[in-house]
């Protein structure tokens, strides 16, 4: 199968069929196809494409509509992603678990630690470090990756979306490393970073959530639904995620409100998308 073809199929499957966490349950990948799948999900080989000029968009729903339109894919590959590689490791727990963990599974846990931060010690797979990692590998409801977006790039018409293919607001530390914000305060050195392509804005962002110390509550409000079976990419689960938000904006609440709030006003753009 060619590599466009997997993707297409792949993200078409993920909108069309069953809910991220039954299709968890239903497949625990264990080859060596799935590091050649990981690989192929990488956001790098992967692009949305240009966005379209959203602010010559007058009329408000259409430009909603043509905002969510562009970037449901590229938030329907990253989940796509996420998702082969929790089943992986839901895959390599069950090892563990048995006392039989393979050669395969350690691999494929180094490549989990370094790509989510979260150590391997010199004993190797352990409850502790499953623990952690099974909090950092998980979907991210659609909704709330929509509506951040919105809000931190103005529908897709803020300076650095369009100079920076940045969505989602995300800093980098090193000078030259993105776009200086106008308004920076005194004494501040960050930048607002710069993308190769929004895709890796979508990437960005995922990464962000599921690593970053500030959003440690959001994992913990997924995780606890996980272990519940609740859905974790229906209007509910995206609602309940915000509260793990607030460190998200200098707003606080007051940003997880109005995320809240665009969640329930827009709820026409997604209702046929929940599983």
């Amino acid at each position: 199968m060619l590599k466009g073809e997997f993707i297409t199929i792949a993200i078409a499957g993920l909108i069309a069929g069953s809910g991220f966490y039954d299709y968890e349950k239903r497949h625990q990948p264990k080859s060596a196809h799935t590091e050649l799948v990981t690989q192929q999900l990488n956001s790098h080989g992967y692009s949305i494409g240009k966005a379209p000029d959203f602010a010559s968009i007058q009329n408000t729903t259409a430009k909603k509509q043509a905002f969510f339109d562009y970037l449901r894919p590229g938030i329907a590959f990253e989940n796509q992603r996420v998702l082969i590689e929790r089943s992986r490791l839901d895959a390599i727990r069950e090892d563990f678990l048995a006392g039989k963990v393979s050669n395969q599974d350690r691999e494929y846990a180094r490549i989990l630690a370094k790509r989510y931060r979260v150590e391997l010690d010199s004993s190797g797979i352990n409850q502790q470090w499953l623990e952690q990692i099974l909090h950092r590998v998980d979907v991210i409801p659609e909704a709330l990756v929509l509506v951040q977006g919105a809000n931190e790039s103005a529908w897709g018409t803020s300076r650095f979306a369009i100079e920076a293919n940045n969505y989602f607001g995300q800093w980098c530390y090193t000078s030259g490393c993105g776009v200086v914000p106008l308004q920076r305060g005194d004494g501040m050195t960050h930048e607002v970073a710069k993308f190769d392509s929004v895709q890796q804005s979508i990437e960005g962002y995922f990464m962000n959530v599921n690593r970053n110390k500030a959003y440690e509550e959001l994992r913990e409000i997924r995780y606890q639904r996980h272990l519940r079976g609740e859905s974790l990419i229906d209007i509910e689960a995206a609602m309940a995620l915000t509260q793990g938000l607030l460190k998200y904006s200098e707003r606080g609440e007051d940003y997880v409100k109005d995320l809240q709030a665009m969640i329930r006003h827009n709820q026409t753009f997604w209702k046929d998308n929940q599983q």
